[in-house]
């Protein structure tokens, strides 16, 4: 059946237990982007403590980022090779607990070595959980109903980042910066036995290291080689630009969410705590409203566009762009905090969307591979990067500067998602032939 029709496919289990996995899930996603935002928070807080620069400090957000895009290739493969054999919730699970206690390893560091590797092993934690999630929540409900799943799903990534910022603020204000790293890091590793009990859609059916997806689309029977799951990919036009244009947006935003809280304390003579407030309440309102109206908009816009996904994922993008300069340069305070609101907004559309779209023009079979490599490529191109050359030019220059020199990404970003959609329908059509029936 076609993914453009919003009907039952693939087993999906549109149902009470669905939520539920839905419900675990999100927190999970939530819990992640605590653990990754207390950092940015507490930055002005190590870098005198550590006598730290801000090249060493962005080094600290893009170690985490590369430890995690090369990890997450080989744990998709792993999951998708071994789906219907062995639970894809074990790694799910694992990962929580292994990111979860580098957390509190973080406020452990002694040194800024110590802290750079425990920030990495966060990295080999999450990307356990990162490559396979998406893909397990969506086998759960129907294609028309993915797009705002994956919305609420995605809309974590704002709730979880705000509390990083609040909690790490405020904690590192009265506690100092080690603490937040102990308090934020406790809590994952309770969900993690909630995560590995989850029902694998998957297990008990056919191992998808039997179904060998061809290039462009069709089903072959035999052993796959995992180049063959890559070389899909790669042909796939619609993945390649959907996933370069997250990288793109990603080398931005990844750039705002890591240096913002510092800006506020150095621009603006803010203390960490209320930097970590300002901006983490800012991105709640901001992440929410735009994750649940781009999810619940895309899913509305489908009945009128089959390419309503990208169409409206390309446009917020290009307005986030204008409105995050803005905010940067403005003199007004009151404004500046209204233009980071805009622009939080319009660029959060898209997580709902964009994910979906992942989903749509892929094999059911090769989709946490999917996953795994869209990680890798959004992380490498961007805010793996990001943070340190932001960091590396605010030595140079100032932070001001090169923050709105990382913003002319987001404009990249909307051209790509504008690309993507010249093969979306037919790459559609093809992941569900290579799918097959139920």
């Amino acid at each position: 059946m076609s993914n453009l029709t919003g009907r039952h496919e693939e087993g999906v289990i549109d149902g009470r237990y669905a939520f539920y996995v839905a419900g675990v899930l999100f927190v999970v996603n939530l819990l992640n982007y605590i653990d990754r935002q207390v950092l940015y928070a507490v930055f002005p807080l190590i870098k005198p403590d550590l006598n730290l620069s801000d090249t060493q400090l962005g080094a600290l957000a893009s170690s985490f980022m590369l430890v995690y895009m090369c990890v997450a290739p080989f744990i998709g493969h792993a999951a998708d090779a071994g789906a219907g054999r062995v639970s894809r919730a074990v790694y799910l699970s694992s990962g929580v607990g292994v990111w979860s206690l580098a957390t509190v390893f973080s406020g452990l560091s002694g040194s800024y070595a110590q802290l750079l590797g425990a920030r990495s092993l966060v990295g080999v934690g999450e990307a356990s959980y990162g490559s396979i999630s998406p893909s397990f929540l969506a086998e759960y409900f129907s294609p028309g109903r993915r797009g705002r799943v994956l919305a609420f799903f995605s809309m974590a990534i704002p709730v979880g980042s705000a509390v990083g910022y609040i909690a790490g603020g405020m904690l590192g204000q009265h506690f100092g910066w080690r603490a937040a790293f102990y308090i934020v890091g406790v809590p994952g590793l309770l969900i993690a036995a909630a995560a590995h009990f989850l029902k694998d859609p998957r297990l008990g059916k056919e191992p998808a290291a039997q179904i060998a997806a061809a290039p462009v689309g069709g089903t072959v029977r035999g052993n796959a080689a995992p180049g063959r799951a890559y070389a899909a990919l790669l042909g796939n036009r619609t993945y390649v630009y959907n996933s370069l244009a997250v990288a793109a947006m990603t080398f931005a935003l990844g750039g705002l969410a890591t240096w913002m809280p510092s800006f506020f304390v150095r621009n603006w003579g803010m203390d960490v705590g209320k930097a970590g407030m300002l901006f983490g309440g800012v991105t709640v309102v901001a992440g929410v409203s735009g994750s649940l109206a781009g999810g619940w908009l895309g899913d509305w816009l489908l009945r009128l566009n089959s390419k309503a996904y990208l169409l409206l994922s390309g446009m917020g993008l290009i307005l986030a762009a204008p409105f995050a300069v803005a905010a940067l340069w403005v003199g007004n305070f009151t404004w500046a905090v209204i233009f980071i609101f805009l622009a939080e907004f319009f660029a959060f559309l898209n997580m709902g969307p964009l994910n979906a779209v992942i989903i749509n023009v892929t094999a059911v079979s090769i989709r946490s591979i999917a996953f795994a490599v869209n990680i890798f490529a959004i992380h490498a191109l961007g805010d793996a990067l990001s943070p340190t050359l932001i960091g590396y030019v605010s030595d140079l220059t100032d932070l001001r500067t090169a923050l709105s020199l990382s913003l002319a990404a987001l404009l990249v970003a909307g051209a790509l998602c504008f690309a993507a959609m010249r093969d979306y329908d037919e790459d559609c059509r093809r992941a569900t032939g290579a799918s097959g029936s139920p």
